[in-house]
């Protein structure tokens, strides 16, 4: 968890609440809330939508060149989107903000693709994210919570978030029963 006070000052309650969730998990109070928050929508948007519609885990999405390709442009969309915000974004899957906005460009992306093949050895293939289990599940999905929300901060900044834009709607005719959950569905989107 990361606890702290909207304005970004480390208080005494803030340091109280974080003792108290630590009983729960490892905890830290932070004076970048935001920075920190955006930052874990990063790594939401760029997973939980694409597990949703191919029904793909991440350790497969990370072992597949074209998928892998699709998440370091929906994270550089929404890191972009953040930066514009006038976020200060933290590590997003263990790398540096600037690592994915790079790679988007082919800078380092050899080494930032090795990086996620060699993190999927480590991942579950059962492992799936809450939007892909809510889709299995035919429960109402975030996505506009999610991509929705980069789409539509970044389309006001005047940044181009197609990416998420097109997955957004992937997801949505994925959970109207417009198109079926699977490889297919992903099809259009690399």
């Amino acid at each position: 968890f990361r606890v702290g006070e909207v304005h970004g000052a480390i208080t005494p309650r803030i340091e109280e609440l974080a003792l108290m969730l630590e009983t729960v998990d490892s905890t830290k109070p932070t004076n970048n809330l935001w920075g920190e928050r955006w930052s874990k929508l990063v790594a939401n948007s760029m997973g939980n939508g694409l597990q949703a519609i191919t029904g793909f885990s991440t350790k497969a999405i990370n072992q597949n060149p074209a998928m892998r390709r699709l998440t370091i442009r929906l994270a550089a969309e929404a890191i972009a989107v953040g930066q514009a915000l006038g976020y200060e974004l933290v590590s997003i899957g263990g790398h540096d903000p600037t690592t994915w906005l790079n790679a988007d460009k082919g800078i380092g992306l050899e080494d930032l693709e090795l990086s996620l093949i060699q993190a999927a050895e480590r991942y579950n293939e059962a492992g799936r994210s809450s939007t892909a289990q809510d889709m299995a599940k035919g429960r109402r999905l975030e996505i506009e919570y999610l991509n929705g929300l980069v789409v539509s901060k970044g389309t006001a900044a005047g940044i181009d978030v197609s990416a998420n834009a097109a997955l957004m709607e992937k997801v949505k005719a994925v959970e109207q029963g417009d198109l079926a959950v699977g490889l297919d569905t992903f099809n259009g989107l690399a």
